[in-house]
This record gives structure tokens, C-alpha cells and sequence, in this order.
């Protein structure tokens, strides 16, 4: 995405939700993504006088995740006004600031990554996918001259939820042992790189062999199927009992980052330590109720990781968890990688990636 200096700038805009009709009620089956989406041409943002902590991005990669593809069906948590310009994740370079924004802090030129979630009118993480995007200073980060831009554009979605799960949440260390279903999707594979990053032994799993593939390029330990019906699910515990010993943890997992939920969620307690915790950070197989004795008998902890209230509560300490992460892409302890690139004309088909169960890794918008 190359910003136009001109009157009009390009941007990808939603004018109603997919899966909602116009009451706001679920519909008994949703519209194509591509219905609800246009590329439009819209008045592009500017710093005004007032707009002293404010930072203009000329966008040249957007992210595209599957909480942007649930935000345009209007099933995501945070329903933004409409109409909306999606997306969350930026990477691109300043163009303008505020007067308070200090040099040393950044300037005109730098290259950086941008979270509209980190904003007050951040709009639930909507805006990016557009040529320019206007930013709280506090949302951008500068980006090592050695990692390519594309390599960033999916760090909130992606790399955000993750870490705030193994760190904030898990506390994790040096050979504790993690498991991550959907470890194909890209907070999955975030999770199984940064976890190794971090030390830590990784069994991921898939709901099918052919998907291992991408985990295990992201260096997990171990990859094991779980499947869809009740018998995969017994396999699956099984071998995981197997592979935790083998890797010196025949008590079981120290964290459980879970995706998937559904019917797989009571599987997920027969491989948790005591103690244990569970990460709940989706629901791609729909959500199912908890039996509060089974977290007893196995006295494991579940928490729901959503990282966007903590950042903005802890500017400082989310700063440092940033700056980690971008350490790691930029010393090789991760690879940095866009897995699914599309031109800002095609926007369109990064979510369709999503709506046809394709999507693998990071995807981005150029």
C-alpha cells in the first residue's frame, strides 16, 4: 500500500455487517465477505493543530487476521461504527507528527509498526487497510532496520496474543512444557515461536497430519493430530500422555494456549498439570460449555487472554513485551515471515482466506 499525495486516498471500507441483517440479528446464513467489503476512495487523515501526540503513517503493509474477517460478519466482540475501515496492524513510515512527539522518540522517515487498538479512538483495532493512517504516538514502535516490513504487519493480532499468553499469563520459563491447538493459523504458529524463543519445550497440535507441516517449520517440538470427532480426541490425549514423557513432563503441560475450544476443550484437561492454566484466546470451533468439576479434579486454572485492556493499562511493561519480540525476530530466535501476501487491490481475498478456512500463518495486505 503506497500513500497518494493527493486529495483522495484509497481504503478498504465495510458499510454493513455479513452475518448480522439490518436490526442487528443474527441472519440464518451470512453474506459473503465480499458483499460488505469495497475499495473506496476517502478523505485521508491529517495532523491538526491539536493533534500534538498524533503520528501519520503512510501504510505499506496491513494485516489481516481472522478477528478482522469475524469483525466484517459483525460476530467479533467489538462491533465498530459503521461504516468502517478494517484492520489493525500496520507497518509503514512516518510522514508527519505532533509537536510533542520527540526526536528521540521518532521521526519523519523512520520505518514502524502501528496498533490502532493501543489508540482511544482506535475503534475496537479497525483502520488500517488504508493508504494513510493516523496514530497515537503510543501505538507505534520503531522497526530494526534488518527485518523487512511485511515480517511485522501481523505482530498485534498474531504475535501480541500470544506473547501476553505465555508471559503475562503463563509465566512461562526455560523448558516448562506448552501446548497450542490451531497451531497452523498465525497465533498459533506465534505462540509455538515464541515459546521456543522463550525457552520452553512446544507440543502443537493440528486438527489434521497435513497441517504440520507450518508448526513444525516454526520449531515445534512435537506435532500431534487431534481430529474432530471423540475417538481422534482419545487418540490424541493418549499420545500427547506419550510425547509429555518422553520430553520430561509425564505431569503434563505447564500452558495450555487454546484456539479452537469446542468439543476438543475437554481433552485439552487430560493434558494439564495440576496447576496448570489454560489460555482461552478463541473459538474456532465454536464454544462449549465447562463442567466446573472436571477444572477441579484436574485443579487447572482458565483465563481468557485478551492482551488489548492490559496493554493500555501497562504502556510501559507492553513497550518492553514489544520490544522483546521485535528482539527475537531481529536475532533469528524467530523468523520473520509474511506467509500470505496480497495487493492492496485484491484487500478483498485475504478475507476470503478466512471465510474459506484457507489461511495459514500471517497474511498481509501490500
Amino acid at each position: 500500500i503506497t500513500a497518494m499525495n493527493k486529495a483522495r486516498m484509497r481504503a478498504i471500507r465495510c458499510h454493513r455487517f455479513a452475518a448480522l441483517d439490518k436490526s442487528g440479528k443474527p441472519t440464518t446464513a451470512a453474506s459473503p465477505v465480499r458483499n460488505v467489503l469495497r475499495l473506496e476512495e476517502v478523505q485521508p487523515p491529517s495532523l491538526r493543530t491539536e493533534d500534538t501526540n498524533k503520528v501519520l503513517i503512510s501504510t505499506h503493509y496491513a494485516g489481516i487476521q481472522y478477528p478482522d474477517f469475524l469483525q466484517a460478519q459483525g460476530l467479533y466482540q467489538i462491533k465498530p461504527k459503521l461504516p468502517y475501515t478494517p484492520g489493525m496492524d500496520v507497518a509503514g513510515i512516518v510522514v508527519d507528527k505532533g509537536s510533542d512527539v520527540p526526536d528521540d522518540e521518532l521521526r519523519i522517515g523512520d520505518r514502524v509498526y502501528a496498533n490502532t487498538a493501543l489508540c482511544p479512538d482506535g475503534g475496537g483495532g479497525t483502520g488500517a487497510l488504508a493508504e494513510l493512517v493516523s496514530v497515537s504516538s503510543t501505538a507505534v514502535f520503531p522497526i530494526p532496520d534488518s527485518l523487512h516490513l511485511s515480517s511485522v504487519a501481523n505482530i498485534g493480532r498474531n504475535y501480541c496474543a500470544a506473547y501476553h499468553s505465555l508471559k503475562v499469563i503463563g509465566n512461562v520459563g526455560p523448558n516448562d512444557l506448552v501446548f497450542v491447538d490451531g497451531s497452523s493459523g498465525g497465533v498459533g504458529m506465534a505462540t509455538v515461536e515464541l515459546a521456543k524463543a522463550m525457552g520452553a519445550k512446544v507440543i502443537a497440535g493440528v486438527s489434521h497430519m497435513e497441517k504440520g507441516t507450518l508448526p513444525t517449520m516454526a520449531g515445534a517440538d512435537k506435532v500431534l493430530a487431534y481430529g474432530r470427532d471423540k475417538e481422534s480426541h482419545k487418540q490424541f490425549k493418549a499420545e500427547f500422555k506419550a510425547a509429555a514423557a518422553d520430553m520430561g513432563h509425564p505431569h503434563g503441560a505447564s500452558l495450555i494456549v487454546d484456539v479452537v475450544n469446542g468439543d476438543l476443550f475437554e481433552s485439552l484437561l487430560s493434558c494439564i498439570k495440576p496447576l496448570g492454566k489454560i489460555c482461552l484466546v478463541g473459538f474456532v470451533a465454536g464454544q462449549k460449555l465447562i463442567r466446573p468439576g472436571l477444572l477441579l479434579i484436574k485443579e487447572a486454572m482458565v483465563v481468557g487472554s485478551l492482551w488489548g485492556r492490559w496493554a493500555r493499562e501497562n504502556p510501559v511493561l507492553f513497550r518492553n513485551n514489544m520490544n522483546e519480540m521485535l528482539e527475537y525476530m531481529a536475532d533469528g530466535r524467530i523468523e520473520p515471515r509474511a506467509d500470505s501476501i496480497f495487493p492492496f487491490d485484491d484487500s478483498i481475498k485475504a478475507f476470503e482466506l478466512f471465510e474459506e478456512n484457507k489461511a495459514r500463518g500471517n497474511t498481509v495486505v501490500d
